[in-house]
Order: structure tokens, then C-alpha cells, then sequence
């Protein structure tokens, strides 16, 4: 059962609704009322926009004073740092046009040639390379899949690479000779005594099982060849690689830079080439941006 009180707040309720609707009314009605509110807004939203225009170009004249600055520092910091070395590029899979100027341009700037680069066929072509090595026991690489063939591709991978950074100052020292044609998609320069070496690798394209494993194996092989020589082994990629090729680089133990297109990422290749181990650039799987420069020696 209700008593006054219900009855009085109803009515007030009431009376309040139809305030509110009263002023409502009349502001919608009042033209002058409206005009003003809305002189008010665009003139808050114009001064607003106009705030951060300036802010924009303020910050923008920061940028690009930080990057002028860059610039003019990067050639000092890197100047002769690979003191006349020879360094090699390897492109495991396709090459890149953009990635062998960028190398070839940082370690120019440091004093460096870039005097070797190749790249890696993809698929392996088993039997021409079995062909080729003919004489050797290499000549057994395409008979079939088994864990023999596997350590054998290995093998192959780690000659190649010991050849690849040490001009052939080896046993067997004409079999990357030999095999060359079948086993490079591209060669430019001449085979020599290495003071580093750059690796790209791409994402590996379709291919069966068989050839993926025979690919996998090579590579590893040839890395791990090319670090027991004791050459600086630095992997490497652009800002919008994708899928990134670090946590490969990361699973051989060498260094790698994943913004080889910036400066930063110049100045990180060329610190890795001398010595420094890491993971350099901007991606979530980087240490840090550049390596710690007070522990880097110029290359003898």
C-alpha cells in the first residue's frame, strides 16, 4: 500500500521532467542560443588543431635536426674501422639489389671492400652438385634421404663455407670451384681470404621435404664452417622483413641487425664485422639498438 511520500516523489519527478523538458525546449528554439554553443566548439576545435599543427612541426624540426646529426656522426664513428678487409655477402635463397648496396655502402664508409658476393641456390640441385663432385665422396649427396646424406649435406655446407671465407687455403681446397656453377645462383667478385662476412637469408620458398631438410642441413653446415675459420658471421634483414629471418641467425650463434636500412642499423653491421656479438635493431627480438662501442677493436 503507498503512502504520501510515493505520492510526493512521484510528483516531483514529475515536475522535474518537465523542467528539464522546458529548458530544452527553449534552448532548441533560442537560435541565437545554438549559434553561440557552436561558435564556441569550432572555435575550441580550430585552436585545438592549430595546438597540434605546431606541435607536429615542432617535432618534426626535432626529428630531422636528430637525423642530420646522425648523419654527420655515422661516417666518424664507423671511419676505418674494417681497415681495408675484404668482406663477403651470402644470400641464402633470392638476392636483393637494396640489401647489396646498403652492405656495400657501410663497409665502403668503413674502410672495408666488399669483395665477394654469391648467392645460394634454392632448392640445393643434389645431383648436379653430386655431379660436379665427382672423385669425392660428396659424390654420394643425392643418394637418397637418411641420416648419411644429412651429415654428408653438412659436411658439403661446412667445406663450402671454410672455402667461402679462406680463398681456398685448404684441403680439397677446388671443390666450391668446382661445384660453383651448380651450387651459386649468382657470383660477383673473386674468392679470397675474408676478414667477415654478411648473410641474408629469405624465407625459403614451396619445396618438398626432402629438398627443405637437404637446404636446412647445407646452411647450418656452411655457417658453422664459416665461424670455425673464426670470421665475424653477421646475418641480416630490412625493417619490413617479414617473417624475420633473427630467430634463425640467433639459432646458428651469430650476430644479426634487423634494420639494416637505417643508419643505426649501418653503424650495428659494421660494429658486429669487428667484433661485437648480438642481436642489433629494433624488433622485439633485438638486445639493443647498437652494440656496447667501448669493446669494439678494429679488425686487424
Amino acid at each position: 500500500m503507498f503512502d504520501y511520500r510515493y505520492h510526493a516523489l512521484s510528483l516531483a519527478a514529475v515536475l522535474l521532467a518537465l523542467a528539464v523538458g522546458l529548458v530544452i525546449g527553449i534552448a532548441i528554439g533560442d537560435s541565437s542560443l545554438v549559434s553561440s554553443a557552436k561558435s564556441g566548439i569550432v572555435h575550441d576545435l580550430s585552436s585545438e588543431l592549430s595546438s597540434a599543427h605546431n606541435q607536429e612541426s615542432e617535432l618534426r624540426q626535432k626529428v630531422s635536426r636528430g637525423e642530420a646529426l646522425t648523419n654527420d656522426l655515422y661516417p666518424i664513428a664507423v671511419h676505418g674501422l674494417l681497415g681495408g678487409q675484404a668482406i663477403g655477402l651470402v644470400f641464402l635463397g633470392s638476392s636483393s639489389d637494396q640489401v647489396n648496396s646498403l652492405v656495400r655502402d657501410a663497409v665502403t664508409q668503413a674502410g672495408g671492400d666488399l669483395a665477394t658476393v654469391v648467392a645460394v641456390r634454392e632448392p640445393l640441385d643434389l645431383a648436379g652438385l653430386a655431379g660436379e663432385a665427382v672423385g669425392t665422396h660428396y659424390a654420394a649427396l643425392a643418394e637418397g634421404e637418411s641420416p648419411a646424406q644429412k651429415q654428408l649435406l653438412e659436411h658439403f655446407g661446412m667445406l663450402v663455407g671454410r672455402q667461402l671465407v679462406s680463398g681456398g687455403q685448404l684441403v680439397n681446397q677446388e671443390l666450391l670451384s668446382r661445384v660453383r656453377n651448380r651450387l651459386l645462383s649468382a657470383f660477383d667478385g673473386q674468392l679470397g681470404k675474408l676478414g667477415g662476412l654478411v648473410v641474408m637469408r629469405s624465407q625459403p620458398t614451396e619445396m618438398t621435404a626432402q629438398q627443405s631438410q637437404a637446404l636446412t642441413s647445407f646452411q647450418s653446415g656452411m655457417i658453422d664452417g664459416v665461424t670455425a675459420v673464426g670470421v665475424p658471421t653477421v646475418g641480416v634483414e630490412l625493417t619490413s622483413t617479414e617473417p624475420s629471418q633473427v630467430p634463425w641467425y640467433q639459432g646458428q650463434d651469430i650476430s644479426s641487425v634487423d634494420d639494416l636500412d637505417t643508419i643505426a642499423g649501418q653503424a650495428a653491421l659494421i660494429y658486429a664485422l669487428t667484433g661485437s656479438h648480438g642481436a642489433y635493431g629494433t624488433k622485439p627480438s633485438a638486445d639493443s639498438l647498437l652494440p656496447d662501442v667501448g669493446n669494439t677493436a678494429t679488425l686487424p
